[in-house]
């Protein structure tokens, strides 16, 4: 058994020192999260939400009517109201769903497939926008303390989530810690702040806010349309509450309790600011500036502490955390995104690779997909909060009316202990927020809220669409099997490539007569502007009583030729066609070899049922197997789970008649190990050995190369590694693991190793 090497040795230094080591499978349960730490990773968004509703509330209402602006301290309360109905309503979700997902989870279980996929949807929607928000708003924050940067939004805005993803691909918990400071000294500031103005204003009065630029104050009545467009703008305050029920295994045990705990937490704090801040925008006459900059919160401030006073600092210092914090609220979406993404993967209706785990034990993939998306919207709008704004809510309160639903129907359903009383607060809390919901569409789909709109329903017809296709594919993998199963004892002919006489071309030939013991074999050649001219008169004395070389007419393309020769012979479940395809090299360049033409020929033959392509490079000199003819030839078959696929792979390396012939298998535990073992024995494979080999790291390419260089290290031995590869076609390449061509382009340059792709065209 092949002894695993320390992948820090094998891994870029530079990924090394921007992650981090890896970490194991077995360490999981140390990245879980005690309160303290949670709370600044979940609720950073909410706590900082403080920093706009108020003024989102305030630019509606002066718009509408200049002496309209203390109706924003009552909007206020009844926002106050909403968020702890919300954050009260969640509490009891966390304690009876421990699992991670939320809303998709609570409406897959109670409301069924198409509401579950609709508050998945709106809340991927919600995710990328809050980051978008989130990252714009902090930005202006900077902007408004230092006008000098003005202008260069969009850049520090991009800067900012690349920064935030880095940290998150370092580890949740590293996340936390860095992430912790900065957020409990935002909401100290703003206690400081709310203080101090609560005492001036009882002792001195209220000082008055200066606002450089006011927006122009409209002149009209304040009805019920913009009391209700005021109130859904302020409803912001309340986006990101629902990360927590989202990610509530990420927890420290037990899961539920220590969720529910942090969730009261956050409500007392995120309303007292809340309110607080919005008395003092009413009583201060804080007003949103024309220009965008300084934002209200930063009025406030300057007037609670004047920068001529002893206490002035204390402006720079609630400056400088509101852009620290308003930044960092982008991360409530990079725990509940990549989170939500593997759930949706794990069921089918999101691309598989978004349940990987990375190095440092986080979902990768779904980190980088939303820091691209959110980039790409951040450069759409330009950075601009103002634009990004009237696309933000609707989803999050989408997700929280169809989860506070899903909630009522499991109450009425299981009928467990105080159902009556938990019911009827769950139902007015979906009562409450999908009244809001309709709020915010009708007041802000004319602003862009549209695009919102559009992109759910989208959304959940691509999730229709990727659960349809992973079904049809899954279905034909299993009747595969039975296929495979009930075919005959494998052949296999072999068809040897000469494109020149060299190195690679040698031990071609020795892997072709080994596989063959001879019989059955064909040399072919295709002459093109750049082959071996005189490759026929020099081919006896290189081949000894090796079939002659057969010259092919190449008048539609060497490859075509090729093609011709694999089209007239048999095929099928039992008969396999092996394409030995010698590759030389100058040096170790991936680039290089894919601009050769057996690169393209390799290409198409996979599209071609029973036809197998064998790879044999040799790079020169270093690598070249020095004239030496190997001594003996290993066969071992890679697979990951008993299916057609690699149930094909198994009798293609039957038919070769190789002595010493092993299946591998890299499991990343030892329940998944045992799962494979039995699933093997139920197939009737007793007869194929099984190497298993322990993958803690979850990449298959550093216990590979351990594996395969222990064969290799006896210098004559050569290794035919025999790979089944699933062959789809179109968009749905997208949505498998591209681990076929990771192993090629790993085993590529590997000394004393043949790499043969068995193909398995699951659709035609």
């Amino acid at each position: 058994m092949a002894q695993r090497t320390d992948p820090r040795a094998a891994s870029p230094r530079l990924k090394r020192v921007v992650v981090g080591r890896p970490m194991a499978t077995g360490e999981l349960e140390e990245t879980l999260l005690p309160k303290w730490l949670a709370l600044p990773i979940f609720a950073s968004d909410p706590l900082s939400s403080v920093a706009y509703a108020t003024e989102a509330a305030l630019v509606v209402l002066v718009g509408a009517s200049a002496a309209s602006a203390h109706l924003a301290f009552p909007i206020s309360l009844a926002i106050a109201g909403l968020l702890a109905i919300v954050l009260l309503s969640y509490r009891q979700t966390v304690l009876v769903y421990e699992s991670s997902g939320g809303a998709y989870v609570v409406a897959k279980e109670n409301l069924g497939r198409l509401p579950s996929l609709v508050a998945a949807a709106a809340l991927l929607t919600d995710y990328v926008l809050t980051v978008a928000v989130s990252v714009a708003a902090g930005v202006l924050a900077l902007t408004s303390a230092v006008t000098s940067l003005q202008g260069h939004e969009l850049t520090l805005s991009l800067l900012a989530v690349v920064l935030i993803a880095i940290a998150n691909l370092r580890g949740v918990k590293e996340a936390g810690a860095l992430f912790a400071i900065p957020t409990y000294a935002f909401v100290a500031s703003i206690f400081a702040l709310i203080g101090t103005g609560l005492v001036k204003c009882a002792s001195t009065g209220c000082p008055r806010a200066v606002v450089p630029h006011p927006l122009a104050g409209g002149v009209g009545a304040v009805g019920a349309f913009v009391i209700l467009r005021a109130f859904a703008s302020g409803s912001t305050a309340l986006t990101g509450v629902e990360a927590i029920a989202n990610g509530v295994n990420a927890f420290r045990r037990p899961h539920g309790r220590n969720a529910a705990a942090t969730l009261l937490i956050l409500g007392a704090i995120a309303v007292s600011m809340f309110v607080g801040v919005s008395w003092l925008a009413v009583h201060l006459h804080a007003r949103p500036d024309a220009t965008g900059t300084p934002s209200v919160l930063s009025e406030i401030a300057r007037a609670v502490f004047p920068t001529s006073s002893p206490f002035g600092f204390m402006y720079w210092v609630v400056q400088v955390l509101t852009l620290g914090v308003l930044v960092l609220a982008a991360n409530t979406s990079y725990q509940g995104f990549p989170r939500l993404a593997a759930l949706l993967a794990r069921d089918r209706f999101f691309a598989r690779q978004f349940t990987n785990l990375g190095d440092r034990l986080v979902f990768s993939n779904g980190i980088v997909v939303l820091t691209a998306v959110a980039c790409a919207l951040l450069w759409i709008y330009n950075a601009s909060v103002e634009s990004l704004i009237h696309l933000y809510v609707i989803g999050v309160f989408t997700a929280f009316t169809i989860s506070q639903a899903g909630m009522v129907r499991y109450w009425l359903r299981t009928r467990d202990t105080g159902w009556r009383h938990r019911v009827t607060f769950n139902a007015a809390g979906a009562a409450a927020t999908g009244l809001v919901t309709l709020v915010v569409i009708w007041t802000k789909f004319g602003e862009g809220a549209w695009l919102v709109i559009v992109a759910i329903p989208l959304l959940v017809l691509t999730f229709l669409g990727i659960n349809r296709h992973y079904r049809r594919f899954g279905r034909r993998l299993r009747a595969g099997t039975t296929a495979v199963l009930a075919a005959g004892a494998p052949v296999n002919e072999t068809l040897l490539w000469a494109d020149s006489i060299d190195l690679a071309t040698e031990g071609a030939l020795w892997y072709a007569r080994e596989i063959t013991g001879g019989d059955g074999l064909r040399a072919l050649h295709a002459p093109g502007p750049h082959t071996d001219t005189g490759i026929r008169a020099r081919w006896w004395d290189f081949a000894g009583d090796a079939p002659r070389l057969e010259v092919l007419r190449a008048a539609d393309g060497r490859s075509n030729a090729i093609l011709e020769e694999v089209w007239r012979l048999p095929r099928g479940e039992a008969g396999f066609v092996t394409v030995v395809i010698p590759e030389q090299f100058r040096r170790q360049s991936i680039l290089s070899a894919a601009r050769r033409t057996s690169f393209r020929l390799k290409l198409r033959l996979l599209a071609e049922p029973g036809v197998v392509v064998a790879d044999v490079p040799a790079v020169s000199p270093a690598h070249a197997p020095e004239g030496r003819t190997p001594e003996r030839l290993a066969v071992r078959i890679l697979v990951n789970g008993v299916h057609g696929a690699s149930l094909r792979a198994v009798n293609y390396a039957r038919s070769l008649g190789i002595a010493d012939t092993r299946a591998v298998m890299f499991a990343f535990d030892s329940d998944e190990a045992d799962a494979f073992v039995r699933d093997w024995e139920r197939a009737g494979l007793s007869d194929v050995p099984i190497d298993m080999s322990d993958d803690p790291y979850r990449d298959v390419g550093t216990p590979l190369l351990a594996y395969v260089r222990e064969l290799t290290a006896d210098e004559g031995t050569v290794v035919n590694v025999v790979m089944p590869e699933l062959v789809v076609r179109g968009w749905a390449r997208l949505l498998h693991n591209q681990r076929a061509l990771y192993i090629k382009r790993l085993l590529l340059f590997e000394r004393h190793v043949i790499l043969s792709s068995v193909p398995y065209q699951v659709f035609r």
